[in-house]
């Protein structure tokens, strides 16, 4: 074997992988911690709790507000004082526990042009690469893949996002009352049947570039596979909410998004863009800047530009927003720790979901865009990989990434 086969066959001696179900158990261990289980969509069969159809679609099932605090098992009890304090240090600064505090952390201790088709078409003729499986329409203008296991990772990034939002789905004020709602690229459609659920008199529609949505939703959502970043089929004035939730790995023309979505929305209504800056920070001096986590995004970032993607545009979104002539734009940026560092029970919980989510999608997020946009082999990757997934267990590290809620408002009269 050549040299970069034989240092991956050394690696995996002492470095195995692992799936969401291992990381669930381990993460579970963490002490006064118990990880809780995605929700049961209201919309079930009867009879069939917990149960999901099988069919080509997807396994998914939702969590919703009205849901999540019940769950299959008992969810960990934190305090309405820990709560605030959660919520708040997210997004002023989190405290980091002190080296006395500092409890086991036994998460991954080993190495361990227009067009709009149906459901039912072509779409779900899969491309496979590199053993992961991606979409089909419209090949190749998104880099991840869209298998169970991404389809996992993407549910419990939402988990993440309740613990981390107290629930909070929307920061754009809204009534519930009837409303036609757009979710621009709704992967597993997890967000869009919570905010179903929340908002009955709604008429949500979830767009995806991949049928992987359940059947099993609220009679008030529907899913559609279309490629947003062309022209869309819908009436100018015509929604009251747009929604995002991370996407910038997917599209291009954020300015042009931003156009379209000015004209299709309706005097006073509102859109709102949910998006993580992948690249992790640091406040504390605990990481250094040759990091393999900084490393390993610095490249992801390097190749979704030579793919036409700027990846890092999270913080650049509230002013291409007024750009576009929105008014009333808000910025909220909230820290998503990385590990189980924070001292506030609720964010070591927020940073063990987020250090899974990243952990596990290190090869997804990775073999896309290095193979496509920088050249690399796939045996190259992975032994680059060992390297990363030690540097997210270390604990010492209090690493972070910025998450940007954006919303913004059509002008009255326009």
């Amino acid at each position: 074997m050549d040299s970069y086969q034989q240092e991956l066959h050394d690696s995996k001696l002492d470095v195995t992988g692992y799936s969401e179900h291992k990381a669930t158990q381990e993460i579970s261990q963490e002490k006064d911690l118990q990880f809780p289980s995605v929700g049961v969509s209201q919309s079930s069969p009867p009879n069939q709790p917990g149960s999901s159809p099988k069919n080509t679609q997807s396994k998914r099932q939702s969590q919703s507000p009205k849901t999540s605090s019940s769950p299959t098992r008992e969810q960990p009890q934190y305090t309405a004082q820990e709560t605030a304090d959660a919520f708040d240090q997210a997004e002023q600064g989190i405290d980091p526990e002190s080296a006395g505090d500092t409890e086991s952390d036994l998460g991954y201790e080993t190495d361990s042009d227009t067009g709009s088709i149906s459901l039912a078409s072509s779409a779900r003729n899969f491309i496979y690469e590199n053993g992961r499986r991606y979409h089909s329409y419209r090949a190749g203008s998104y880099s991840f893949p869209n298998d169970d296991r991404e389809q996992d990772r993407e549910d419990l990034k939402h988990a993440m996002y309740l613990l981390l939002f107290n629930k909070t789905l929307n920061f754009a004020p809204l009534e519930d009352r009837s409303m036609n709602v757009i979710d621009l690229g709704t992967g597993t459609g997890i967000w869009a049947i919570d905010f179903s659920d929340m908002y009955p008199s709604a008429d949500v529609l979830g767009v995806d570039l991949s049928p992987i949505q359940t059947n099993w939703v609220p009679p008030n959502l529907k899913f559609m596979v279309d490629d947003v970043e062309s022209e869309w089929l819908y009436p100018n004035n015509h929604f009251d909410y747009i929604h995002t939730r991370h996407t910038v790995q997917a599209f291009r023309k954020w300015p042009v998004l931003f156009s379209r979505a000015m004209e299709k929305l309706k005097p006073g209504a509102w859109m709102e863009c949910q998006e993580i800056n992948h690249y992790p920070e640091c406040e504390d001096g605990t990481m250094a800047p040759d990091n393999p986590m900084a490393l390993y995004w610095g490249y992801v970032t390097q190749a979704l530009n030579n793919l036409g993607v700027t990846f890092q545009i999270a913080p650049q979104l509230s002013q291409l927003m007024r750009d576009a002539g929105f008014v009333n734009v808000t910025e909220r940026v909230f820290y998503t720790p990385i590990g189980p560092w924070p001292r506030n029970r609720a964010l070591r919980e927020v940073g063990l979901y987020w250090r899974a989510v990243l952990v596990e999608g290190l090869e997804a997020i990775a073999l896309g865009p290095l193979t496509r946009g920088l050249g690399w082999r796939k045996e190259e990757i992975e032994v680059f990989l060992v390297s990363v997934r030690k540097a997210y267990l270390d604990r010492s590290t209090h690493a972070f990434m910025p998450f940007h809620i954006v919303y913004g408002q059509k002008p009255m009269g326009s």
